[in-house]
């Protein structure tokens, strides 16, 4: 091969040129090609990239060698240079988080302040901005928006939370490694106040949206908030071994030990300290942590609770007692969870201002305010101080799903200040079992503003879940009565923002038109009419390129209402109705008769596939699939019997349930069977494994984002193993729970799993994978690819090796969904 590949005077280049520190051997074609390989500078001369520069300057007809990266080849290469490229004009896409209203100056129109985001790929960051606009109505039912000519970044800044009259802003910048926490106090101008808190205070503040909790009192001198309690000690070492007592300081002559490991909160908060209750005054910049709360209460979502002239003033939050352990969190409301009131630091007048006095030797009660109903969260005072609304997700507690239908409740708040926790709590929305067609289903992930009322005191704006739309919904709290404010005729999902006085600031969006916003009102306040009109708003959060906004205007999109075959007489009448599809698709017919089809499942399996766009499935859209989003029974925003129906019985139910889709759509003419493609993650990633199993013949291609392959597996190494007793026994496996699972119920773990059908597998798969998942460990996927590869079929594996379940770094979802494109075009094409 050398003497092949290499001329005389190139082999003599190299040997005298490159390695002029080897002695010369003899005449070089006096030596044959295998014996001429065994010496040292040949064989780094052909182990390395300078090869190909050797045979370029030799001018060989070979031409130079390129070295592909790992995973691709020749054929892919081009594949993943163009959809890289599309790819990136999706995600440079901004997306609005948030809002907030203040009065004008001059007393005409408001002020508006919206947070965006935007992947920074580079820095694997999100990048975070500040956009203003002044708002101004018009006599003719208009609305104007006069935006600020650019964004600014806000680097480094964890969370923002304005003060009640909008005067000061508070900003807080969270810790990297041991540094303290710091806080600034902005006002119009400059930044008024700034204070560094130390670690031996407390660690990072809470910005998850769960625990989080951040709330300014009514003079604005205070705020309560959730932050990480103080590191614990742990004891210290030295060269003649223990060192007696412990110590904060930094010392080259002894070192830490690690001292009793604590349980966490499971997926997301691995190396996150338990949440706690403080207050800083921010005159003086003195934080406290409040006293009273047992240290195995979890606090989070703290509010103040209406000031009483000469009595204390009381903190409400939401507490999680942790009880023998604690199971994972996040997205799990299936934790029991109750309202406290906690007395706040008193503080006294001083010369300097308001200083916060120390408590610890008083006897400060904590109040259980829900004791009767076992899960309590979003406590929001009524304006005038007179009730406290809050949801609740008992049915996610009573029955072990990690998520189902909530209902809303309130109590009447003591105007005397004396709390009893043997307070009345009224139901306000209950929870829907069976919604009529076309009826208010129940509430379902709502979200609630930090001031969500309108000017009667009693209507809370809310967002919820309506089969597969998100939607704005209004709620009074007095007479129960909910009403959909946002347009029924829109297959569009929106969200609140924000309020400006009795209007609404919103977000709408669909799989096929990025986010716009929206100002809404009422059509005819005067008459109490219930109508409401929507505006759009021109804004430059709408912006994408022309090759998007091309590619988009290219695509329609329907929700598909799909009936279910062969349904028992023993199931309920909620669980008997029509699923829902969404289905998006060229408007105009491509080459071939039928796009390929990918089905995409969601996760959960109590969540669900909302009509809101999306840039990785708008991107799949724009390389010339057809898009098939499946909301198989067991979803949210369907009634609380037609979630309940799958406890027990996944991995046939749901399966069954894609399988009718399938075959409907089909049916309709609107896809081809020798073209489809399945694509999930989590459960959907469950189901995606147990489809390519079930049915064999069914699928050309797959892909699967940290999939529950194994439940047996995964039962004694996840953080959420009740989940996995509660999905495949039912509502009874609550108690049947255990950490230590007998052989009958790994059996049948074993038995309801995609691994039991992974010997009739035949469809080429790509997974993605977590190393950090906790929810999912990465075993479970690696253990069902091995035992395809060990049946000769095609498989492809990427391990994210710092991401968690969600596969959410900027850097992993982008690299994560071009090979999902590329996977798919490989095989559909």
């Amino acid at each position: 091969m050398a003497s092949a590949l290499l001329s005389k005077t190139t082999a003599d280049w190299c040997v005298n040129l490159l390695c002029p520190r080897y002695p010369s051997p003899p005449p070089i074609l006096s030596y044959p090609p295998t014996l001429l390989l065994t010496w040292r500078p040949f064989r780094y001369f052909f182990s390395t990239k300078r090869l190909s520069t050797f045979l370029a300057m030799d001018g060989s007809k070979a031409g130079p060698l390129k070295e592909l990266p790992l995973g691709i080849d020749a054929t892919t290469e081009e594949e993943y240079a163009s959809q890289s490229k599309l790819l990136q004009e999706f995600t440079s896409i901004s997306s609005i988080d948030k809002a907030w209203i203040f009065k004008s100056d001059s007393g005409i129109g408001s002020q508006a302040m919206f947070s965006i985001s935007q992947p920074n790929l580079l820095a694997n960051k999100r990048k975070k901005f500040i956009l203003s606009s002044h708002i101004s109505r018009e006599s003719n039912n208009s609305v104007n928006f006069q935006w600020a000519p650019f964004p600014v970044e806000m680097t480094g800044v964890s969370v923002i939370v304005p003060s009640p009259s909008g005067a000061k802003l508070l900003v807080v910048h969270n810790p990297e490694n041991e540094s303290p926490c710091q806080f600034e106090i902005w006002g119009q101008a400059q930044v008024e106040k700034e204070f560094h808190i130390p670690q031996s205070v407390h660690g990072s503040v809470y910005a998850d949206g769960w625990f989080q909790g951040i709330s300014w009192n009514s003079d604005e001198t205070l705020i309560a908030y959730v932050a990480e309690e103080p590191s614990p000690s742990k004891p210290t070492f030295t060269g003649q071994g223990y060192k007696k007592g412990s110590s904060t300081e930094k010392d080259f002559g002894n070192w830490k030990g690690q001292g009793d490991w604590k349980e966490e909160w499971g997926e997301t908060y691995a190396g996150k300290r338990q949440p706690a209750l403080f207050v800083i005054n921010i005159n003086s910049g003195e934080a406290q942590a409040v006293k009273g709360i047992e240290k195995s209460l979890s606090v989070g979502q703290v509010v103040w609770a209406p000031p009483v002239r000469g009595s204390h003033q009381y903190l409400v939050f939401v507490g999680w007692s942790e009880g023998t352990r604690k199971l994972g969190i996040k997205y799990c409301f299936n934790r029991p969870c109750a309202l406290y009131a906690v007395r706040a630091p008193n503080f006294e007048s001083e010369a300097d201002g308001p200083e916060l006095k120390d408590n610890s030797t008083e006897d400060v009660p904590v109040v259980n305010l829900t004791q009767s109903i076992n899960s309590a969260f979003y406590p929001r005072f009524s304006p005038d101080g007179k009730f406290l609304s809050f949801l609740s997700a008992r049915s996610s507690v009573d029955s072990g799903a990690h998520s189902a239908t909530d209902s809303l409740h309130r109590i009447d708040w003591p105007i005397d200040g004396l709390l009893s926790s043997s307070a009345k709590i009224v139901d306000v929305v209950p929870v829907v079992m069976c919604a009529e067609d076309g009826s208010f289903p129940g509430l379902y992930w709502s979200s609630f503003l930090s001031n969500p009322w309108l000017s009667d005191g009693c209507t809370m704006i809310i967002t919820s879940i309506w089969g597969s739309c998100q939607v704005i919904l209004s709620v009074n709290v007095l007479s129960g009565e909910v009403i959909r404010i946002s347009p029924t005729d829109s297959n569009s999902s929106w969200s609140v923002l924000t309020l400006d006085g009795d209007n609404i600031i919103a977000v709408s969006s669909s799989p096929v038109d990025v986010p716009h916003i929206k100002y809404g009102y009422l059509v005819d306040k005067e008459s109490k009419s219930t109508a409401w009109s929507w505006l759009n708003v021109p804004s430059p959060t709408n912006e994408c390129s022309e090759k998007v906004k091309s590619l988009l205007s290219s695509l329609q999109f329907s929700i598909m209402k799909i009936p279910l075959r062969d349904v028992s007489d023993s199931v309920t009448k909620g669980a008997a109705k029509p699923i829902e599809a969404i289905f998006v698709s060229s408007k105009t017919k491509r080459n071939d008769p039928f796009d390929p089809l990918i089905v995409i499942l969601h996760g959960g399996p109590h969540s669900v596939s909302l009509s809101s766009f999306s840039k990785s499935l708008a991107f799949l859209s724009s390389i010339g699939f057809n898009l098939f989003i499946v909301n198989y029974r067991g979803s949210l925003g369907f009634g609380e019997e037609a979630l309940q129906s799958l406890l027990g019985k996944v991995g046939s139910q749901d399966v069954n349930d894609v399988l009718v889709a399938i075959d409907h759509v089909i049916d309709l003419g609107l896809a081809s069977p020798s073209k489809l493609a399945v694509l999930g993650g989590s459960h959907g990633g469950f189901l995606t494994t147990h489809l390519i199993g079930q049915a064999p013949d069914k699928f050309v291609a797959a892909a699967a984002r940290n999939p529950v392959c194994n439940l047996a597996l995964m039962v004694g190494t996840t953080d959420i193993p009740d989940w996995v007793y509660v999905e495949a026994y039912g509502s009874e496996g609550k108690n049947s729970f255990t950490d230590a699972p007998s052989a009958e119920h790994l059996t049948l773990f074993q038995s309801k799993s995609p691994i039991a059908h992974v010997s009739k597998v035949k469809t080429p798969t790509l997974f993605l994978l977590g190393a950090q998942d906790l929810r999912v460990p990465v075993s479970t996927g690696l253990q069902y690819a091995r035992a395809m590869k060990e049946k000769g079929v095609p498989v492809k594996v990427i391990v994210f090796p710092n991401d968690t379940h969600a596969i959410e770094r900027p850097q992993s979802d982008f690299e994560s969904f071009l090979n999902i494109g590329v996977w798919f075009k490989k095989y559909l094409s």
